[in-house]
């Protein structure tokens, strides 16, 4: 509906853009990577950036969907820092099909891979198999950055797990192609020849499972890094690479010749129709989002600016209403739509439910309803602004706990695709129930006004510093009320810091933070990658907690 555009409005308003530009700020100093000095010299090397790379691969005029800008942000600090983890990866389109592109940025510590590297690398290649698209990796990388190695090397989810996955995507069929464009040493070296195709660059690219140093450490042998594993050798001698090209640019062109000639794959057939915009300003989203994220909102409000027409067909409107579920289209594309819903609203009982809340009702309209979704396949969105489930004697005594099972079973065991935005707060077992990290959403963004934790940051405090209290008294020491405030200060500001959408993104919670005026675009985006995979397994929630 038309929004009433008083003071509190424009102060939204005035707080969104005032975060968004903040953010805009720190993402041109990481899109510099190592910085200006350090692309200087890459470039004198003959050698395009990352991002140049990433741009000239993908189709003119197309837009790239950046995966993990903020991964590494405030981390590594002790050793210079990792701007994007050193590795650019997002979706972009070449020759109209959809790819996952992985890019080293050698301008970050010569593209070598810190933890956070790893995990957003395994975050490509799960994008790649879980939507059943081709996967380029340009490659460009020192290695393992060794003073953290114990932290990269031997576990389940760390390094090797990258060429696990490379020998487990070619099975499924998914096309791997890497370029060598730079250096690619030790495990590192296994990545682009496990993959379908590998081209090299002559005079930059080079590949080896031990470098110079280490061959004379090993075994004495002297030997320069061109005669060991450069592009002559690979490609007329050891039969290693399949393409040897000039520079970066011819390359870039053979990897978009190879990717044109692809054959056909079928699509998932979500349903899609001519989209028609909503008819209410997106940008008003900037003003219906409090400044203080734990005051009241109407969430019908936010989803009026994003979804066509503004109209939606909703599903037991007047039941669960702290939980909107609803069909929808958005972009042309059919949806089910669960959302928070923040204001205070009242049952048909004249019970009062606080807003943000999941209560018996909404659960369990909400599991039925996602239940439906996946009966129709319908691809899921869920936007998240959760303060958690109700607690208390009523809320125990009526089976709160097993009403918000059978709501996480139905989100667990969901198989039509999912995507997730948390909008504001995405606190304890709400986070689970609407469909955050650990659930598999195919795609997960938060908004700049996000805060991501078990609980609320007030709660949190007060909890810890009451432990703490109790502990000190067990210890025979009594503290001022003034020491008391000191030390909940001082909780809080560390409990909110981590809190904070920066500290997910950079840790990879979440795929990005976007503004949310791009929200309506990056959903249709995601389905249109996701309608790439027809296999759509079997629903099926076993022991639903009736």
């Amino acid at each position: 509906s038309q929004i009433k555009k008083d003071q509190a409005f424009f102060e939204n308003e005035d707080n969104m853009k005032n975060l968004l530009r903040i953010l805009n700020a720190k993402a041109e100093q990481i899109k510099l990577g190592g910085g200006k000095e350090a692309i200087e010299k890459h470039h004198k090397r003959g050698k395009l950036t990352a991002r140049e790379r990433i741009q000239k691969l993908i189709d003119p005029g197309s837009e790239f969907l950046e995966i993990g800008l903020f991964a590494g942000y405030g981390m590594y600090e002790e050793y210079g820092g990792a701007p994007s983890a050193g590795v650019v990866v997002g979706i972009g389109k070449i020759h109209g099909r959809d790819v996952v592109i992985v890019a080293n940025d050698a301008t970050v510590k010569a593209g070598a891979w810190f933890p956070i590297t790893c995990k957003k690398n395994l975050r490509a290649q799960e994008i790649a198999m879980e939507n059943r698209i081709p996967i380029v990796y340009l490659v460009d990388s020192a290695g393992v950055f060794l003073p953290l190695q114990s932290e990269i090397f031997p576990d389940k989810e760390h390094f090797g797990r990258i060429f696990r996955n490379n020998a487990i995507m070619s099975s499924m069929g998914i096309p791997q192609i890497a370029a060598i464009m730079g250096p690619c040493v030790a495990g590192g070296a296994y990545l682009p020849i496990m993959s379908d195709e590998a081209l090299i660059v002559e005079g930059t690219g080079s590949v080896f499972l031990a470098g110079p140093h280490l061959v004379k450490a090993a075994i004495g042998e002297e030997i320069d890094i061109e005669t060991l594993g450069g592009a002559t050798v690979h490609s007329e001698i050891s039969g290693v690479t399949d393409y040897k090209c000039k520079n970066d640019e011819e390359a870039i062109e053979t990897i978009r010749s190879i990717i044109s000639k692809l054959g056909q794959t079928p699509k998932a057939g979500f349903n899609r129709i001519e989209p028609r915009p909503p008819k209410y300003d997106p940008y008003e989203i900037y003003g219906i989002i409090p400044k203080d994220i734990s005051r009241p909102y109407d969430m019908y409000e936010v989803l009026a600016r994003i979804v066509d027409d503004s109209e939606i067909d909703e599903y037991k409107a007047g039941y669960g209403k702290t939980v909107i579920c609803a069909y929808a289209r958005i972009d042309g594309w059919a949806v089910g739509i669960v959302a928070n819903q923040r204001s205070i609203v009242k049952t048909k009982l004249g019970e009062m439910q606080v807003g943000g809340v999941i209560y018996s009702d909404s659960a369990d309209k909400a599991a039925r309803f996602i239940m439906n979704c996946n009966q129709k396949k319908i691809p899921l969105v869920f936007f998240q602004d959760v303060t958690g489930f109700m607690v208390g004697k009523r809320a125990e005594w009526g089976g709160i706990i097993k009403d918000g099972a059978k709501m996480v079973n139905a989100v667990a065991n969901s198989t039509v695709p999912k995507f997730t935005f948390i909008i504001g707060n995405s606190f304890g077992a709400g986070n689970y129930a609407m469909c955050g990290k650990a659930y598999d959403p195919r795609f997960i963004f938060a908004w700049p006004t996000a805060q991501i934790a078990v609980m609320g940051g007030k709660q949190a405090s007060e909890t810890l510093l009451s432990i703490k209290l109790s502990q000190m008294e067990k210890e025979g020491k009594i503290i001022t009320k003034e020491e008391q405030e000191k030390l909940l200060k001082e909780i809080q500001e560390r409990y909110e810091r981590e809190m904070e959408p920066l500290f997910a993104a950079a840790r990879l919670w979440v795929d990005g933070i976007i503004d949310p005026v791009e929200t309506r675009k990056i959903i249709s985006r995601g389905i249109e990658i996701a309608n790439n995979n027809p296999y759509i397994p079997k629903f099926n929630v076993g022991v639903i907690q009736t």
